[in-house]
């Protein structure tokens, strides 16, 4: 006997075959038209009204406009490219650079698509380790804000144009510019120098001007003058049994907080139980930041007492006679006790400062000499490229277009208008420069007040090196064609220079430039490959080649200026510091980021005040009792917690 199959039915209307419910059904859109202005009307019902208005009113409306809906054929390959098979994820070595942010990274592809990135094991300084900031870089590859082509300002509008009419715009314009200025962040990329070089050798009143959003030129500035080059050295976290910070949140923000972290984090583990030792961490700071959250002690200091803090240490060390008047008797005792954990450690202890004053720096510098660091913890012989700011370079080019020496502007990248320290003089004087270039791959406050947009591609569009290190370098190469008609800045620097060593005729020219960049500089430093296509096949496979390299570590001592920050009188004080995300404001237009919790703070989306809490009065207010010395209060702005 057949069993009965009973019919499936939702709702009264199905269940009793109603003619206008059974009408509707049959029908694939619906007839009511859903117009923009009735959308808040039908919004405002439940989910299900919501999902039915997407699922039929915008089709309905999209039929309606004539849109055409593309017709896709599924074709299949006649000969099948072997690195692309339907649902498997193919690999590239490629990095992660934007300014002194570095990370050798593999990113993850499906048909053709980034979709993913992870860190480089093979990498020696990250250990494949990587960031928030370097995870959320994928997604700004398809950003829609994105500029989709060149443009040039007429009458005070954008008008879109080709890269020919470009070219023929700004190089006359070149020929006839006295003075040319390149504005730039940190440039890690050799062969990008080298690019740059060609283009000074054919513009010889070019001057290149390197600053950093966040400053750390007082850094290579005291280097400079104890060590005869102006970098940062390698710091060695883990081989370090004491660790003082004064402000500079190295497991954050600070330089290479991916390298750092990592090394911190060998130095607090306990391996042998039997020898249960572990670093002792001091932080110095007026914040609570990711740093220090994980310190054993915090000494908590108004932002002015940064210095003279710095100069209590320095007095109790190398027996010097920086003056420390201000600083709060609590934070006194605490760096004493401080200065005899540094003694007992000789050699094995590392002292950092986030601090932009050359004096304080130099501070520094001379107690981790006095305790014997260098060459132990601290490695100057092998110095890391990642800030390379040079603030005294941007003061003269502020002076130079104030007074309208400057005939050409070429922004690389870089946003100075908005994070350099001399924004608004520079946006106040900027229309003296007769000729302005933006190489932004979106609009910022800089490229607004340009002439000329010249966009460059993403990274993960482009070709490219780096060298955070010396002797340390990292390939960057294409996951996926441009998007857009963007091109790299590097080559339009090649092109407007007429370069005689790129061959431009090619299909890709800066490809080829960075190959022979690589022949007669890498591949003569080592002694591994015989040939330079197994080299270079290599290089591009693992995204990495180390080739040694030793540099000058001997420390001469200089004199040490009475210029240092000074505390101040008032008993509020303010203090701006990057955060893990956004920086400085150069990633606040990714979401990724926008919306990632403050791994401190907890708070996202938005602007908030961190208030410690350091003297009595506060505690008796409503709202702050029960709370002690140093714990922070964090206050939304326009809003109350």
């Amino acid at each position: 006997m057949e069993k009965q199959i009973d019919n499936i039915w939702i709702g009264q209307q199905d269940l009793t075959r109603d003619a206008g419910f059974m009408e509707t059904a049959n029908k694939e859109f619906a007839d009511e038209q859903i117009e923009y202005a009735d959308m808040p009307a039908h919004l405002a019902g439940n989910r299900r009204d919501f999902l039915k208005f997407l699922g039929f009113g915008l089709g309905a409306a999209t039929v309606a406009a004539g849109c055409d809906i593309p017709v896709r054929k599924v074709i299949p390959y006649v000969v099948k490219p072997d690195q692309i098979v339907p649902g498997i994820a193919n690999y590239y070595a490629s990095t992660f650079v934007n300014g002194g942010d570095y990370c050798p990274i593999l990113v993850k592809t499906r048909e053709g698509r980034p979709i993913k990135i992870e860190g480089n094991d093979l990498s020696s300084i990250t250990g494949g380790g990587t960031s928030a900031r370097v995870q959320a870089s994928v997604l700004s590859l398809y950003d829609t804000s994105r500029f989709k082509g060149p443009k040039v300002k007429k009458d005070a509008d954008w008008v879109d144009t080709d890269w020919i009419e470009i070219d023929k715009i700004v190089s006359p314009t070149l020929s006839s510019s006295k003075n040319i200025r390149i504005v730039t962040n940190t440039l890690l990329s050799p062969t990008a120098k080298k690019a740059m070089a060609e283009f000074v050798a054919k513009y010889p009143s070019t001057k290149i001007v390197t600053y950093d959003q966040v400053s750390a030129s007082a850094l290579l500035d005291a280097n400079a003058l104890n060590f005869g080059q102006r970098l940062a050295p390698s710091y060695h976290f883990d081989k370090a049994d004491v660790i003082v910070s004064f402000g500079a949140d190295f497991l954050g923000t600070w330089i290479s907080p991916i390298e750092y972290a990592a090394a911190y984090a060998k130095g607090r583990k306990i391996s042998d139980l039997a020898r249960a030792e572990m670093s002792r961490h001091i932080q110095v700071e007026s914040h609570m930041s990711m740093t220090g959250s994980n310190a054993d002690n915090r000494i908590l200091v108004k932002p002015t007492e940064q210095g003279v803090a710095i100069a209590h240490l320095y007095n109790e060390i190398v027996a010097g006679g920086a003056s420390s008047v201000g600083l709060n008797d609590k934070a006194k005792s605490a760096l004493s006790k401080v200065a005899k954990e540094l003694k007992e450690a000789q050699g094995k202890s590392l002292v950092v400062s986030a601090s932009n004053n050359l004096n304080e720096q130099l501070m520094i510098n001379a107690i981790n000499n006095s305790l014997g660091n260098y060459g132990a913890t601290i490695d100057i012989s092998v110095p890391s490229m990642q800030r390379q700011g040079n603030d005294a370079d941007m003061k003269t080019l502020i002076d130079e277009i104030k007074a309208g020496a400057v005939d050409m502007l070429i922004v690389n990248g870089a946003n100075p208008v908005y994070d350099s320290v001399y924004g608004k003089e520079l946006s106040e004087n900027l229309s003296k420069v007769a000729n302005k270039i933006s190489f932004a791959m979106q609009m910022d406050e800089t490229t607004s007040l340009c002439d000329v947009i010249a966009p460059t591609s993403h990274f993960l569009e482009s070709w490219g090196d780096a060298e955070a290190k010396k002797g340390h370098y990292s390939l960057i190469q294409p996951t996926i064609a441009p998007l857009f008609k963007t091109r790299q800045s590097e080559l339009s620097l090649l092109i407007w220079s007429g370069s005689t060593t790129a061959d431009l005729t090619k299909e890709q020219p800066y490809y080829e430039f960075l190959k022979e960049s690589w022949k007669t500089g890498a591949f003569v430093s080592q002694s591994e490959f015989a040939s330079f296509q197994s080299f270079w096949d290599n290089a591009v496979h693992d995204g990495i080649v180390n080739i040694p390299s030793s540099g000058p570590s001997s420390f001469s001592a200089v004199a040490i200026g009475t210029d240092i920050t000074k505390p101040g009188s008032s008993e509020l004080e303010i203090s701006f510091f990057e955060t893990i995300q956004i920086g400085n404001g150069q990633y606040a237009g990714n979401p990724w980021l926008m919306e990632m919790p403050d791994p401190v703070t907890r708070t996202s989306w938005g602007n908030y005040l961190a208030v410690p809490v350091n003297f009595d009065g506060v505690r008796t207010m409503e709202g702050f009792k029960g709370l002690v010395d140093g714990d922070m209060v964090e206050l939304t702005i326009g809003e109350r917690k």
